[in-house]
């Protein structure tokens, strides 16, 4: 199984207290259009929509705010359609970013991430040239006192691959079993964190500099900022020595 992560460990407490407090809805909501604009407003065919769907309603979005984001993406209007673009970029030291982002606008979320990232040490990079450094997976985070009877079930269930970082388990799947995955597990009597596709890198990269460890993460809570924006991915792990 894979060995401990400093940088994971920080990552997922930030996202699952964030995911708490709740994401803004207008991302919720670009994510749930997109997600129809693709494959469609049923959610039983649509994978992706399943997966926002579920997301928004963690966030406690009304089901309301759910039902204008399905017709929105289901609409004809040409004026107001979401799209969904991954942006990628790199940081100080050469860390690498993948940028997802559903937005009616392509240009106002390129050049809002082009800033960010220039203002900070980085840039915007062309398309393919950082996306080879990472893999697309299903992430499942999950809350037990007993990680080693959940990563029995996690495996049984058809996980690849686990992490154990502090009565968390990470649990990795390849995209189209995340789904199967989590529903064993919720079957099974786990609570689910939060079941996500994540951009992982293939080879981590170690940030031993607290000052290059402060920019990299202003830049990641920078980009999460924006409305446009519905997740960042980097490459980074930080140290032992940092943390």
């Amino acid at each position: 199984m894979s060995g401990h992560s400093k940088w994971s460990s920080i990552k997922y407490q930030k996202a699952t207290t964030d995911a708490r407090r709740g994401q803004a809805f207008t991302k919720l909501a670009n994510l749930i259009a997109a997600a129809v604009k693709s494959g469609g407003k049923d959610p039983e065919t649509n994978f992706k929509l399943r997966l926002a769907i579920t997301k928004a309603k963690s966030a406690n979005m009304p089901s309301s705010n759910i039902d204008r984001a399905i017709a929105r993406g289901a609409g004809s209007d040409a004026n107001n359609q979401i799209e969904e673009i991954v942006y990628e970029g790199y940081g100080p030291s050469g860390a690498a970013f993948m940028i997802e982002v559903a937005t009616d606008n392509r240009n106002r979320a390129a050049s809002s991430i082009r800033s960010i990232l220039s203002k900070h040490g980085g840039r915007l990079a062309e398309t393919g040239t950082v996306g080879y450094q990472f893999s697309q997976k299903g992430v499942i985070l999950v809350k037990t006192d007993d990680l080693e009877q959940a990563t029995l079930d996690a495996i049984d269930a058809g996980a690849q691959d686990v992490k154990e970082e502090s009565k968390t388990l990470i649990i990795y799947t390849t995209p189209v079993d995340l789904d199967k995955v989590r529903n064993k597990l919720a079957e099974s009597g786990y609570i689910i964190d939060t079941a996500e596709l994540e951009y992982i890198a293939q080879n981590p990269l170690a940030i031993s500099d607290s000052r290059i460890t402060a920019q990299l993460i202003k830049i990641i809570n920078l980009l999460e900022e924006l409305d446009d924006v519905t997740a960042v991915h980097a490459n980074f792990e930080i140290t032992t020595e940092i943390i």
